[in-house]
């Protein structure tokens, strides 16, 4: 590799982050206001600008709004960026942690581990795993329970990351797939047990 290849990589690495965001975050724009993109079409085809709806963000509290029960129904807002955060507890421990169905399993830090009971060695760290980042290094294990609201599955599989590697802890399919149903609706996400 150049000297001089290295930025170029960087820059080329964080355009294709930029798009792949962007891409991911058009059908929850769809999902929570249809008229937006409807609108959006409209004024490229027929080539004058459509009024879109007002949008307003509301403050945001720093920690995630906690779920609202409606019996083994769980209902979770989005936050100003789209993403579905929550409280949940892992093993009993309460973890704040975020939505993604992009990603296959839970996913947690070393951090969260060892706050909810797994003790880790770093030969434990012998798997490979995919980010957006790059490939790093994560220890597979299982969580013995994971709870939203009155939603409760046992043996979860996850994935363990480096603090460094993972900052927000994240609920993927290893535990939306044991549902009866998720789904994204005006901004909010509905869990059914």
């Amino acid at each position: 590799m150049g000297l001089h290849e290295g930025p170029f990589m960087l820059r080329k690495l964080l355009i294709l982050g930029v798009f792949a965001g962007t891409s991911a975050s058009i059908p929850i724009v769809y999902q929570s206001n249809p008229q937006i993109l409807d609108n959006l079409l409209k004024s490229t085809v027929a080539g004058k600008p459509q009024p879109q709806p007002e949008l307003s963000l509301a403050s945001v509290p720093d920690k995630p709004a906690a779920p609202l029960p409606t019996g083994r129904k769980v209902l979770v807002a989005a936050d100003e960026r789209g993403h579905f955060t929550s409280a949940f507890k892992l093993n009993g421990r309460q973890v704040d942690g975020m939505i993604d169905t992009g990603a296959t399993l839970v996913a947690i830090n070393t951090s969260t581990a060892r706050r909810i009971g797994i003790s880790l060695n770093p030969s434990d760290f012998s798997h490979q795993v995919n980010t957006a980042n790059g490939a790093i290094r994560a220890a597979v294990v299982n969580i013995d329970r994971l709870q939203i609201g009155k939603i409760s599955v046992d043996n979860i599989q996850a994935v363990v990351l480096d603090d460094k590697a993972l900052r927000t802890n994240l609920i993927g399919m290893s535990f939306l797939q044991r549902l009866a149903k998720y789904q994204v609706e005006n901004g909010t996400l509905l869990l059914v047990q």
